[in-house]
């Protein structure tokens, strides 16, 4: 039996997640079971009581606010310990279209895709301003750059995920999850499809992008950081070598003019030159060091993903073994 679970991440959300739930599918094509569940972000309104009189099925809850991206995490490790062969993320804002669902999930039935992203008509949403549309093309060209894919809506939170690539997702950034599990994705050869989606009208304003700002400033670090983690190699040796060859250059300088007879006044160059060439060969060390750990950052990835399907494995016995 094919088990899907939907799960909506939540803040004080009372109002508009009535009308997100009201939209949700209990039946979908190729589906034998449909569950609903929210993540409850230390909400301090009544979003839990609404979401049990909505009908939900389940609840997991923090304390206290934590942010979407730990909400988004929490919520993937539930549906995959509830037996969730394809999980589904959406908002509770009711931005998608809950009918495209079954298109959603297609890829996934049909074994084309581990993962798959809504791709959102951006040049047609009213309430996005010409510079939030022009960042969003540009933030998911940037992704697909760093993430060697084809997704075409980087920051869109209307996906799908199996319970393999759902098992994968680590997320460490704690402003977002949608960039990085793409980049992840990508890096951990998980394959990934995007399909287009509809979305409806605006209920209120993004919680996330307080300002263009502030958004651009999150996203950039996101990437680059998501960048350094996953291509340290790369990234430690490209500085290195260039300031290693800038300090050569400085150096070659330097000599040209003492053998002119015009050194005089250019120990400076010389400095800096050591400085520079000392800098690129530590930073060459560094690029070796960052990659042997994550060497073994991966090693640990894949050795939490076996722990989890020999857990999943006993708790289906379990659950055989009981009927």
């Amino acid at each position: 039996m094919m088990k899907l679970i939907i799960q909506i991440p939540c803040y004080n959300e009372e109002d508009s997640l009535p009308t997100t739930l009201k939209q949700l599918p209990r039946e979908v094509e190729g589906i034998e079971c449909v569950e609903w569940l929210i993540i409850d972000d230390g909400s301090t309104d009544r979003t839990i009581e609404v979401a049990k009189a909505n009908g939900v099925d389940h609840i997991v809850r923090f304390p206290q606010n934590q942010g979407l991206a730990k909400a988004f995490i929490k919520g993937i490790d539930a549906c995959c310990s509830l037996g969730a062969d394809i999980i589904v993320n959406t908002d509770a804002d009711n931005q998608y279209c809950a009918d495209d669902i079954p298109t959603l999930i297609q890829p996934i039935i049909s074994g084309e895709a581990d993962m798959v992203v809504g791709e959102r008509p951006i040049s047609k949403i009213q309430h996005f301003s010409p510079i939030k549309k022009f960042l969003q093309k540009f933030g998911s060209f940037v992704v697909r750059q760093l993430s060697h894919t084809n997704i075409i809506d980087a920051p869109s939170g209307f996906r799908a995920f199996n319970k393999h690539a759902a098992m994968q997702l680590n997320v460490f950034n704690e402003y977002t999850y949608t960039l990085e599990t793409i980049i992840q994705a990508g890096h951990k050869g998980i394959a990934l499809a995007s399909v287009p989606i509809r979305v409806n009208g605006e209920t209120r304003p993004s919680r996330l992008v307080n300002s263009m700002l502030s958004y651009v400033k999150k996203s950039g670090l996101t990437m680059l950081r998501i960048f350094i983690t996953y291509r340290p190699l790369l990234f430690f040796t490209s500085l290195g070598v260039s300031a290693f060859l800038v300090g050569i250059v400085i150096s070659l300088r330097f000599l040209y003019h003492y053998l002119s007879g015009e050194g005089d006044g250019m120990i400076q160059s010389l400095i800096l030159s050591a400085l520079l060439m000392g800098s690129g060969i530590f930073l060459m060390i560094t690029a070796l060091i960052a990659d042997l750990i994550s060497v073994n950052r991966k090693l640990l990835e894949k050795l939490q993903v076996k722990i989890s399907r020999i857990e999943d494995q006993i708790s289906s016995e379990n659950g055989r073994s009981i009927k």
